[in-house]
């Protein structure tokens, strides 16, 4: 049983093969360059599920195999939900260059007024068409400046304030319990295990 994480992310490649190897350790997980596949998805929707949607699509079809593909992001309160959809395409072009845009952008903005949450979609498709969809979100702030050194994106940022910690500050098998992407594929395991059986 073989499961593709279509993905070109090495952070997102990395911690799908964490989460998935301790959900599902009976499948085998494939990169995909392991799959000879050098091709980027335009993201195009409008929301985290048309453009996880997308991607499960087009690398099903590209690789003949079950793939599980997601869209994932940032959304501040403050900032209207900006940068959702745009988390990775509002400024850059590395990880620093936005974390200290949005710094930037909430320079004012008072810490009790930083709410912010990660949202993921995750979907697990199959070539055939079969699929599932699953769902994740953690709820946090947005902190001062960055802090930890584990995780990517906007990890340094998000603080989750019950904790005190911010998620990179997280080793990883924490992080993955209660993140949005961990959440997500928690959500589905059992699904994905099936769509992989059936092939």
């Amino acid at each position: 049983m073989q499961l593709l994480i279509a993905t070109n992310n090495a952070g997102k490649v990395r911690e799908y093969q964490e989460i998935l190897q301790e959900l599902l350790p009976e499948v085998k997980l494939l990169t995909l360059r392991d799959a000879g596949i050098d091709y980027e998805v335009e993201e195009t929707g409008e929301t985290f599920e048309e453009n996880a949607h997308l991607k499960a699509t087009e690398y099903a079809a590209r690789s003949g195999m079950t793939v599980i593909a997601d869209d994932s992001g940032l959304e501040v309160a403050a900032l209207g939900g900006f940068p959702g959809v745009k988390s990775v395409r509002w400024t850059g072009p590395t990880a620093e260059d936005r974390n200290r845009e949005l710094l930037k952008l909430l320079a004012d903005t008072p810490p009790e007024a930083r709410a912010a949450r990660f949202v993921c979609v995750t979907v697990c498709r199959a070539p055939d068409g079969r699929e599932v969809v699953g769902y994740g979100e953690v709820g946090g702030r947005i902190g001062l400046e960055p802090r930890g050194t584990n995780g990517f994106g906007y990890d340094p940022l998000f603080l989750l304030p019950e904790r005190g910690v911010t998620m990179a500050e997280l080793p990883p098998h924490e992080k993955h319990a209660i993140s949005h992407r961990g959440r997500a594929a928690h959500a589905i395991a059992p699904r994905i295990a099936e769509l992989v059986q059936q092939e």
